[in-house]
């Protein structure tokens, strides 16, 4: 299904066509400029209802992938914080939609190659409780904020690195090791996933192969997924951009809240990677003055390293200044660096923390009374 097949969600007309503008440096300012002009339109759409940002684990990340090279590390690790979102809006059709953004389950992460052989070789070091922290169960978040997961619409994640998808949306066939099919975490839930990320499942490159679990699609029901292309928004005060680089179907969730509009993805580690002007952490500000850039990437693909600046500079434009500190803009990453003192000096220099606005709403469920049908909600 592509996105003018699914009435939930809507193309953005501002982005057509930039992202094949040549030569490069003509691309990215027509991604500036369609990314400032977009802006102003959706702050006049309105706002979600609320979004609610609850910390799911901790892990650990080469320092070198995390600021492109740039920053002096003493360690060569870093711990990064997956962070989950629960967004609740009004979709297209009137209705409240509730979006789940980046349910990460770490037992499926574990299986990407990458952290298997790290944790393979932490367990021969006996330093395995070391690197892992968990905080919260993304199926356990829910109930504590007065929802069930049947409730959820839709789920996303910027991209599909570490996810074993059979673990959220279920399987027809048994994970190995198992021996019945997965049940899904959100029974009712779509997964939203950009058409280019699919397909990396179809055909790995060696340069993506170490990120990726390996079968996380296999089995997973196909009327699970609303596939879309390109830029969409998805109903009041909320949009998934495409932001390729990272990966080639990466996509970034776009908020309006009361504090205007925030933007999230794992294109960068933490504030300083969109704002390196401002960075205080060794080798950053100048190595970025250095070159001449505006961005520091999250780099431990490279796929396309010149999209994937395009795209931090397409989402730091769209965001806007934070009330809190107005130097720094509402980008917040959806893995970000923690602030770590054995990860000493590469510590964020500002963080803008979780996200809490609105009141989430129970929606409307079907009643039953025994010997009728359900009744709509």
């Amino acid at each position: 299904m592509s996105s003018s097949d699914s009435a939930a969600l809507r193309p953005i007309p501002e982005f057509d066509g930039v992202h094949q503008i040549w030569p490069r440096g003509k691309r990215l300012e027509a991604i500036r400029d369609a990314a400032s002009t977009y802006r102003e339109r959706f702050l006049n759409q309105g706002q979600v209802r609320a979004v609610k940002s609850v910390d799911i684990a901790a892990a650990p990340y080469p320092a070198r992938f995390a600021f492109q090279g740039y920053s002096v590390n003493v360690n060569p690790f870093i711990s990064i914080i997956n962070r989950m979102f629960v967004i609740q809006f009004d979709g297209f059709d009137g209705t409240l939609k509730t979006l789940v953004w980046e349910p990460t389950v770490a037992a499926g992460s574990a299986e990407a190659p990458f952290y298997d052989k790290l944790q393979r070789f932490a367990r021969r070091l006996g330093l395995e409780s070391a690197f892992v922290d968990y905080y919260n169960d993304p199926d356990q978040v829910l109930p504590r904020l007065g929802l069930t997961n049947a409730d959820v619409d839709y789920i996303s994640f910027d991209h599909l690195h570490v996810q074993d998808l059979r673990m959220i949306l279920g399987s027809s066939e048994p994970i190995d090791g198992e021996t019945a099919p997965r049940q899904p975490l959100f029974p009712n839930a779509k997964l939203l996933v950009h058409r280019k990320e699919l397909g990396t499942f179809d055909a790995m490159h060696p340069m993506q192969w170490a990120w990726y679990v390996e079968d996380g699609m296999r089995g997973v029901p196909e009327d699970r997924l609303e596939v879309f292309d390109g830029d969409v928004e998805l109903g009041v005060g909320v949009s998934l951009l495409w932001t390729p680089g990272h990966t080639d179907g990466n996509h970034s969730l776009v908020v309006n809240t009361p504090d205007g509009v925030w933007v999230s993805s794992e294109n960068g580690m933490a504030a300083d990677s969109w704002q390196p002007e401002l960075s205080r952490i060794p080798g950053v500000r100048r190595t970025a003055a250095f070159y001449g850039r505006e961005v520091v990437l999250n780099a431990n693909t490279l796929e396309d390293s010149l999209d994937q600046y395009d795209s931090m500079v397409k989402e730091k434009t769209l965001a806007s200044p934070s009330p809190r500190n107005p130097q720094w803009r509402q980008v917040i990453p959806s893995s970000e660096c923690a602030n770590r003192k054995r990860q000493w000096p590469v510590v964020p220099t500002y963080s803008h923390g979780g996200l809490d606005y609105g009141t989430i709403t129970v929606p409307a469920r079907p009643t039953t009374v025994p010997g009728t049908a359900p009744e709509p909600g």
